[in-house]
């Protein structure tokens, strides 16, 4: 029970006349001193009355809000973002759902380092601010700004007229609860405002103090010292959002030419020879296992998944295929291509003739929605093959885009760059083929994608 403080009592010093005037508790003091058994420790101590509790943490609500500069993005929030997207094709759906629900998990507890990246108008910049709305509803302080903005304040703060010092920003930026850089490379790289930008990301990561970053950059076009702090994955979360601008989502892609799919059309789950009537039991169980892998890959794309033998022939480019055919009948896009033809393809592209440049051809084949590259192994070992196929398999591992490769070659003859991305359990399946090439002996048993044939 809380009684009314006596007209006699003396308020607290910051605290005079603070309260509501109409408030039946404190009579528009602002505190109160509640009804306690005189042994109680607080006997005779004045609290601060509800009313005013109140009205202070209005006030500090409405702080954090200017603080956080959020400004027309207050409304962008969870409740607001459409995680199914407008006509995307299911990969994009699965893929923009998956970003919403990481975005709203660090919400609820923000830890680390969240890296949003994709195309303008993916959503990217919604659930950073969508993040930011929700820690400032449960009260908890957060600085979101734009990059070039806040490199503008840290100018500015140089000026005669400034009310804020240089120091007294930049620790601010560096030291807040919950930092949330929105488009990250859109500002001026000149030496001053990279400096600026090394100091801010260093410190907070030698501090391990929460981020969130979005960009529309490729991670390998940021700058190299930010650039090895956002792809530590002791620290980092980096997702990659898939989804076109929502303001022309539901465009139809074709496939790319690059594709070879075509080629291949007749490799579908229904078609493929699981062999039990030819094979010892443990191949012909281990190329049933390959199978279901395959079929549940197709039915849900994610990360990668590699078929590996020693064998030629004996189904790794069907199930490639048949993963490929089965995606590509429900409008995603699809790119199907063998290693050594991909390379020649690149090549190509320094023919003065050549309609296309390298960047974007290669630009097409990093960021494919499914890449399936097939007889990884076969193409001619050169640096110039080495650094691009590099570039791309680091590129897609770090995006996390789904892949699928199939090669002959032993694990442990790779290019070990390749390998040890390849051999990732958390992002990889490894799946190896013991079946040997397929004898051609006429006895099939095809099997139904459906359970029980």
């Amino acid at each position: 029970m809380t009684s009314k403080t006596s007209s006699s009592a003396n308020p607290p010093e910051n605290n005079p006349g603070s309260g509501k005037p109409d408030c039946p508790f404190c009579d528009g003091l602002g505190f109160v001193i509640p009804d306690v058994p005189v042994t109680d420790p607080g006997f005779g101590r004045a609290v601060t009355c509800t009313c005013r509790a109140i009205d202070e943490e209005m006030a500090r609500m409405d702080r954090l809000q200017r603080l956080s500069q959020l400004g027309a993005l207050k409304d962008s929030t969870f409740e607001t973002f459409l995680p199914e997207g407008h006509g995307l094709t299911p990969i994009k759906q699965r893929n923009l759902s998956m970003a919403y629900e990481h975005a709203r998990t660090y919400a609820h507890k923000p830890t680390g380092w969240l890296i949003l990246k994709g195309g303008y108008g993916c959503g990217k910049t919604h659930l950073a601010a969508a993040i930011a709305n929700q820690q400032l509803n449960m009260g908890h302080p957060v600085l979101f700004i734009n990059t070039p903005d806040l490199l503008d304040h840290l100018r500015s703060t140089f000026s005669p007229q400034s009310d804020i010092g240089y120091d007294s920003l930049f620790d601010r930026v560096r030291n807040t609860t919950l930092l949330i850089l929105d488009d990250l490379g859109s500002q001026s790289n000149t030496e001053w405002a990279q400096e600026k930008l090394y100091q801010i990301f260093n410190h907070r990561y030698a501090n391990r103090l929460p981020t969130v970053v979005t960009t529309n950059l490729e991670l390998e076009s940021i700058e190299k010292r930010i650039q090895s702090r956002m792809v530590d994955p002791d620290l980092v979360h980096i997702i990659h959002i898939a989804a076109p601008d929502f303001r022309q989502a539901g465009v139809g892609q074709e496939q790319s030419d690059l594709s070879s799919l075509n080629l291949h059309g007749d490799k579908t789950f229904e078609s493929f020879d699981i062999r039990d009537r030819e094979l010892p039991r443990s191949q012909a169980e281990n190329l049933g296992r390959a199978f279901e892998t395959a079929v549940e890959f197709a039915e849900q794309p994610a990360d990668w998944l590699v078929f590996n033998s020693t064998a030629y022939g004996n189904g790794k480019t069907h199930l490639a295929a048949a993963i490929a055919n089965h995606v590509s009948n429900t409008g995603e896009p699809v790119l199907f291509i063998v290693v050594p033809d991909l390379l020649d393809h690149l090549r190509a592209t320094f023919n003065p003739q050549s309609g296309v440049r390298l960047d974007k051809r290669f630009d097409e084949v990093k960021k494919a929605s499914l890449l399936v590259l097939d007889d990884l192994g076969t193409e001619s070992a050169t640096p110039w093959a080495r650094e691009k196929l590099y570039q791309l398999f680091n590129y897609r591992y770090n995006a996390r885009l789904a892949t699928v490769i199939t090669t002959a070659t032993p694990i442990d003859e790779l290019d070990p760059k390749l390998a040890t991305r390849m051999l990732d359990g958390s992002r990889c399946t490894f799946f190896l083929i013991e079946a040997p090439s397929y004898r051609g002996s006429g006895r099939s048993n095809k099997r139904s994608r459906r359970k029980g044939k």
